[in-house]
């Protein structure tokens, strides 16, 4: 079993176009790839899907600790043998991580303890001799690190590969060049604010033929004879299995391209564990989901039943809804025309069920939402406070804790670790911003300072990485004087016993569904 980490020395450099390539060139010759991602991104492992046909995984060196990545690689054990497993870092470089200190968090970092050798992404363009000093650079800054070879990206032409091949040669550098990639307008992957466009179109297929199109440039100008003899030869016990290709998504991935997730069948669970039924939105403006977490839903015993919100109504018999993070700035004219589901929201968090949102899917639940435009469109009122796009990243890793009354997570599972990635803000009812700390009684609260919404966190050091976590419940009347410093009650329910109404801290204020039956009945 082969396999090598991708990385570039920057962002920008090409590494996931490259990655994606050598995914779909080695699929068509007949190789099952595994691809993984190293850090806690959502969109390249939805490219990786295109390529490979199968779920890619997150490995982190510092959110899950040394254990969990070991499951991780356990998952590549299990594989037959012939298959390559490919894993790049979509944000920053080789040895970027938590600080700029130490190597933790980084893909160097995660190379080593997969004892995988690095395939290293070089932007060559309008650079010739200076090539060589930076590869120098990067070969000899960690000894212990080990690299497969360089690939040369964006060249000019196979002259200027040629002489980027030389003075890589004349300085020693011992890594071998592996090839040179021509600069290509035809195979450039856009971005947006979050990174890449995520390879929705399942209707066009227009994500299919981009990844031909890199497995082509690939094959013509890398060796990949010579890559596959470069490559770690893993081995190693089996632990758990990936399953075959397109296992959970439904393929071509689409898993966000479709008009109603709908469409998708519910993932199966082993017989006789049917212990909760769970609602998760899935669609163009909520698809970032890790394949991890679903896994573990279902292997707890959940039933996954996939919906959209900007068309299907709340599907019926649920225990939890689940939203994960995505562009809902980008379709919220769409999600605030969607009444029904949102009253049918507000009516199943007041009769106790759990509902459940992380990045994007927090803002849905949010009273409402301001464009980067100016332009306000109101969500569900499931959470006291106001959310807008603004133009500033927020980006790091960060520690959490949960709040005492947390449904999700109890209190005693400590200081969690996590990753932020918006470009958001939460405001409260008079204009201001949480910046540190975000107090209401179902947010986990955020320990770092400098940023405006909950954290990705993990728990427990396993794979479960939530963004900003909410839980939405009843609430009770708009809190008094007297009332403002209540202490929370405390709520132990499980997903599989019956809903009953709860209590959150006095602080936290009336929803619209309740106000507007009271209205109803004093007219």
């Amino acid at each position: 079993m082969k396999a090598i980490v991708v990385a570039g020395t920057h962002s920008g450099v090409g590494k996931t176009s490259v990655a994606v390539g050598l995914m779909a060139a080695l699929r068509r010759r007949g190789l099952r790839v595994q691809p993984f991602k190293v850090g806690p991104d959502f969109l390249d492992p939805m490219h990786h899907q295109v390529a490979t046909g199968r779920d890619s995984y997150n490995l982190d060196g510092w959110m899950l600790n040394r254990e969990s990545n070991g499951v991780q690689r356990g998952m590549l054990h299990s594989l037959r043998s012939h298959n390559r497993r490919g894993s790049d870092r979509r944000v920053m470089g080789l040895f970027d991580g938590r600080d700029g200190k130490t190597e933790v968090g980084s893909t160097a970092e995660m190379a080593k303890i997969l004892g995988v050798p690095v395939v290293l992404v070089l932007d060559c363009w309008s650079m010739s001799r200076s090539a060589a000093a930076m590869v120098h650079g990067y070969a000899s800054f960690d000894p212990s690190l080990r690299f497969a070879g360089i690939v040369l990206n964006k060249v000019a032409s196979a002259a200027h590969a040629a002489w980027l091949t030389e003075a890589l040669e004349s300085a020693h550098v011992r890594v071998p060049v592996l090839g040179g990639i021509p600069k290509s307008a035809d195979v450039e992957m856009p971005e947006r604010h979050l990174g890449l466009h995520r390879p929705g179109w399942r209707r066009t297929g227009v994500p299919a033929q981009h990844a031909e199109r890199l497995a082509a440039l690939i094959e013509a100008h890398l060796d990949l004879d010579r890559l596959l003899q470069l490559a770690a030869d893993v081995a190693g016990p089996p632990t758990m299995g990936l399953g075959g290709e397109r296992r959970v998504w439904g393929g071509g991935g689409g898993e966000c391209g479709g008009s109603s997730a709908n469409e998708l069948p519910p993932l199966s669970m082993p017989p006789g564990m049917k212990l909760a039924r769970i609602g998760v939105a899935r669609d163009d403006a909520f698809c970032f989901y890790y394949h991890d977490n679903l896994s573990l839903l279902r292997e707890a015993g959940a039933e996954i039943v996939f919906f959209s919100p900007l068309t299907d109504p709340l599907p019926h018999r649920l225990d939890a809804v689940y939203f994960g993070g995505g562009y809902p700035e980008l379709h919220a004219a769409a999600l605030a025309a969607n009444a029904k589901l949102v009253y049918a929201l507000r009516a199943f968090a007041a009769a106790g069920g759990v509902v459940y949102g992380e990045c994007g899917g927090l803002m849905y639940l949010s009273r409402s939402i301001e464009t980067k435009e100016g332009e306000v469109h109101e969500m569900c009122g499931l959470l006291p406070f106001r959310t807008r796009m603004v133009s500033t990243l927020k980006l790091a890793y960060c520690t959490v804790r949960p709040q005492p009354n947390c449904v999700l997570f109890p209190a005693e599972v400590g200081e969690m670790r996590g990753q932020f990635f918006h470009f958001s803000e939460v405001l409260l009812d008079d204009g201001s911003f949480h910046g540190d700390q975000l107090e209401f009684g179902y947010l986990i609260e955020q320990q770092t300072p400098g940023s405006t919404s909950c954290p990705r966190a993990t728990w427990r050091g396993q794979c479960w990485r939530p963004t900003c976590i909410c839980t939405s419940a009843p609430t009770p009347p708009s809190p008094t004087p007297s009332s403002t410093h209540a202490e929370p009650t405390p709520r132990k329910q499980q997903l599989s016993q019956p809903r009953q109404p709860q209590q959150w801290p006095a602080r936290v204020r009336q929803r619209p569904l309740q106000q507007e039956r009271r209205q109803r009945q004093r007219g």
